[in-house]
């Protein structure tokens, strides 16, 4: 993992926690504290990627990527839960690296919610996007991610944990007033459109992710292109 992925790990881990704790500390504003340290869970990221020394092209390159982790998203906007954006954001953090991944997963949610619809969601989309790019850029040079059933665990874990934070977002919304048997319904009536998106995940990892990983390794060495990072 190194050095940089461990930091990157830690930090993750310590703005998670504070995600969670801190409602507590702050006398019932669940909404507010979470939107507040969700934004800040993207600083360290941020901050640290804007310290190197990355190239014009690069930032090209990344843009790009989140461009059509965006908008492969919206030919599939009528089919619940069906896109290629995990996809996308997987193959580019398995390509590129952690930081990467999260940049592109973040900036996927951002654009393409300027076509479907910004709102208090976005922010959450944001993050469990991008951490599915960190997390699969930290895993990028494991045996575990290297082999296809790896990936394919990964894809649908992951889609089924985009769908969980997603209703954490809407459970936190209601405050105080929510119960335990809401929190069961929430996830309960969720789960097939979460099982939707990690199949589809599965999908286009089988079909697509050995092309698309050749095409964009090729690219990224051919060119020196985020060589940097850990």
């Amino acid at each position: 993992m190194g050095r940089s992925g461990i930091i990157l790990f830690i930090l993750f881990l310590c703005t998670t926690f504070l995600v969670i704790a801190l409602p507590f500390f702050l006398g019932g504003y669940y909404l507010l504290s979470s939107f507040l340290f969700l934004l800040l869970t993207f600083v360290p990221f941020m901050i640290r990627f804007e310290r190197r020394k990355v190239a014009g092209r690069e930032l090209v390159l990344l843009a790009v990527m989140a461009a059509i982790a965006a908008v492969s998203r919206i030919p599939f906007a009528s089919i619940p839960n069906v896109q290629p954006t995990t996809f996308v954001i997987i193959v580019a953090a398995l390509a590129f690296g952690a930081e990467s991944g999260f940049v592109i997963g973040a900036l996927a949610a951002l654009v393409s919610n300027l076509f479907l619809g910004q709102g208090p969601w976005t922010p959450w989309q944001m993050y469990a996007w991008g951490t599915i790019g960190l997390t699969a850029g930290l895993l990028r040079n494991t045996s575990f991610m290297k082999s296809m059933s790896g990936k394919v665990v990964f894809g649908f874990l992951s889609g089924i944990l985009f769908g969980w934070v997603m209703n954490l977002w809407q459970i936190i919304s209601l405050g105080d007033s929510i119960t335990f048997e809401q929190v069961v319904a929430y996830y309960g009536l969720s789960f097939y459109f979460d099982l939707a998106h990690a199949f589809a995940n599965i999908f286009f990892l089988l079909v697509f992710a050995k092309s698309w990983l050749k095409i964009l390794e090729r690219f990224r060495k051919k060119y020196g292109l985020l060589e940097m990072e850990s």
